[in-house]
């Protein structure tokens, strides 16, 4: 015959026993939930960031195709302050003229270029000796999100 002698003092030890394990399982399940929200967050803001990237090269080329045509003419620096490069380009967030730096922005797709005339200079490295050329400044902005992309070649021109 069965002894059923100390099952009561054992009686709810299993359902305790199973309510903390199923208490850690959901802990896990929440934590790595959690990280793959961020993770998410994560990539989502690398493939702004990428996007920005590639609309600031595209308003760059095109900046330096706009340059290498002659389609648009830009005047020389007139004093030494609207020879630097554009300070203004962080906060760039339209097409125009900006009157303090002199720089004109023009819109892109998902962005801005701008183009500044840095003078004629003679002795440019790749060129044969005595030949001038005009260098440009050419700034661009890429967008995509909240991600913003800049970046400045220079271009000579002979």
């Amino acid at each position: 015959m069965l002894s059923l002698a100390g099952s009561g003092r054992e009686r709810g030890m299993a359902l305790l026993a199973s309510l903390l394990f199923l208490l850690l399982l959901t802990m896990i399940g929440l934590t790595s939930m959690q990280n793959a929200t961020l993770q998410e967050k994560m990539t989502g803001s690398l493939v702004q960031h990428h996007r920005a990237f590639q609309a600031a090269e595209t308003a760059l080329r095109l900046g330096e195709s706009q340059v290498h045509e002659g389609v648009l003419r830009w005047p020389v620096c007139a004093v030494p302050a609207q020879c630097a490069p554009p300070a203004d380009a962080p906060l760039v967030d339209a097409a125009g003229l900006n009157e303090a730096s002199g720089v004109r922005w023009i819109a892109t797709a998902d962005g801005f270029y701008a183009v500044q005339n840095l003078g004629v200079v003679e002795d440019v490295i790749g060129l044969p000796e005595g030949v001038p050329a005009t260098l440009y400044r050419v700034t661009a902005i890429g967008l995509s999100g909240q991600a913003r992309s800049v970046l400045e070649s220079i271009y000579a021109k002979y």
